[in-house]
This record gives structure tokens, C-alpha cells and sequence, in this order.
């Protein structure tokens, strides 16, 4: 969780930020990592990542919704996943978090694009004003920062934890993952979800269709990371949740549902 020397998590701005809005040498390297990678490519992400990350309509039908439900995608990228739930009636409150101003600049502007708002009303917000009071005004509320720094109430002004968290291939990417999983468990309600899709070891595949693949996805600088895996497993054996695994197209990724106790 959040420590008192942690840098507060930046609203979105109407044009780019500086990364370096991320005082801490860690948070600066992975923040501007993050946006030198998405400077460009933010613009034709969706178009090219739907031919390979699949299985994320199937996570978002576990994402329970209603008038009353807090969700947070960690890693949200272009909004893509929360735009969908948006479109749900009675979608209950959306968060986003990531550590790329570059995609939460694209990400406002496909929100408001799509859910037909007013140009900036999800690309900007009101420093002087807390957050709760912003969030009732905004479909879809977004904020900068690090998936381990995650704090629902330093971050998006709630008292109450968030009934859903979910990672859409995102949790094998991030360098401090270990404080990524231990911040959602932490944010939380407990019987809540914690959802994760990313990509698993293609066991199922034929060896030479498998290899193949893994190689091309190496060029996306993706690749299955059995450490992720196992740590998701441990939540469930250490007691802190109740885990389940699905594989989506023959091991090529998984989902895991892991419910707080």
C-alpha cells in the first residue's frame, strides 16, 4: 500500500504530462517506459492487440455490475474494457488506472468519442475539488499512477474498497507485480473479485504452432510468465482467496478469479 512519501497520482490534463510527475526513481522509470512504448502505438493499440489478447470479452462477463458496484481496471489502458462496461445500464461507478499519461490522454478522448460527452469532460478534472465529488460527474473516472501504489481513497476519494479489480494482460508486464497483486488484495472488499487475464504457457498447442507463437509474441515484448501464475495459485493456498483458472484457446492465456476472503 501507500507509504507517506509515495507521489500523489496525477489527474488527466487536456494535453501530455510529464511522466516525471512520478518523483520516486522507480515510478519515473516505469512511468516514461510506459509512455515512450505507448507514444505512438496508443493510436492503433486496439486495432492490432484484438487479434491476440484474447479472452477479454470472457473476463468482462465476470465483471458484475449494478447502480451500486465500484469497478477498477488496473492498467486500463485505452479504456477499451471499461468503455464496454460503461454501455452496460446501470453500470455502477468505472475507474481506470495506469501509469501511462500517453494512453489516459487517448483513453479520455475514446471515452468522450464513444459515449458521446462534451470534449474534455474525461480528459480533464478539478485539482481543488476532492475526488468524490468529480466522480459522480464522470462515466468513467480516470487517474496516473502505479499499480502498486494503488490507494482507492488517496486516488479516486472512495471510504469503500472497490468490489471488482481485474488486470486485462497487463500484470506480466508490470515490473513490481508482487506490490500490484498485494495493493488490489488491500483495495478490496472482502468477498470481492480480483479478475486477471494474460497469457499462459500454450501447453495445449501443437509444439511447433506454440513455439512459433511465442516467438512472434516476443515482439510485442509479451510472453507467459509462470511466476505470475503461481503467485495468483498462492492467494488460494495461503487462504487469502478462493482461486479458480480457465484456460481460453487451448492454454494459450488463462483467467483467474480470485474471490477475497
Amino acid at each position: 500500500m501507500s507509504t507517506s512519501d509515495a507521489p500523489s497520482p496525477s489527474p488527466v490534463s487536456p494535453g501530455p504530462v510529464s511522466s516525471s510527475n512520478n518523483r520516486r526513481q522507480s515510478g519515473v522509470d516505469h512511468a516514461a517506459a510506459m509512455d515512450q512504448m505507448y507514444r505512438l502505438t496508443r493510436h492503433v493499440y486496439d486495432l492490432t492487440r484484438r487479434y491476440y489478447l484474447l479472452g477479454r470479452d470472457r473476463l468482462l462477463e465476470r465483471v458484475v455490475t449494478s447502480p451500486t458496484t465500484a469497478t477498477l481496471e488496473v492498467g486500463c489502458g485505452t479504456a477499451r474494457n471499461l468503455i464496454k462496461l460503461a454501455q452496460r445500464p446501470g453500470h455502477g461507478r468505472l475507474y481506470g488506472l495506469d501509469a501511462s499519461h500517453e494512453m489516459l490522454e487517448t483513453a479520455g478522448k475514446s471515452i468522450e468519442k464513444t459515449l458521446g460527452l462534451a470534449p474534455g469532460l474525461a480528459t480533464s478534472a478539478v485539482a481543488s475539488q476532492p475526488f468524490s465529488e468529480k466522480a459522480g460527474q464522470e462515466p468513467i473516472v480516470l487517474r496516473q499512477g502505479l499499480a502498486e501504489q494503488l490507494d482507492a481513497q488517496r486516488m479516486f476519494g472512495r471510504d469503500e474498497p472497490f468490489d471488482t479489480i481485474f488486470f486485462s494482460y497487463c500484470l506480466s508486464m508490470i515490473p513490481t507485480w508482487p506490490g500490484a497483486i498485494d495493493a488490489a488484495m488491500a483495495n478490496l472488499r472482502p468477498g470481492g473479485h480480483l479478475l486477471i487475464v494474460d497469457f499462459w504457457d500454450q501447453k495445449d498447442l501443437p509444439g511447433i504452432f506454440a513455439a512459433g507463437l511465442k516467438r512472434w509474441l516476443a515482439m510485442f515484448h509479451v510472453h507467459y510468465r509462470p511466476e505470475v501464475h503461481d503467485a495468483i495459485v498462492d492467494l488460494g493456498t495461503s487462504g487469502r482467496g478462493t482461486v479458480e483458472f480457465e484456460s481460453v484457446a487451448r492454454r494459450y492465456a488463462y483467467i483467474a478469479s480470485i474471490q477475497k476472503n
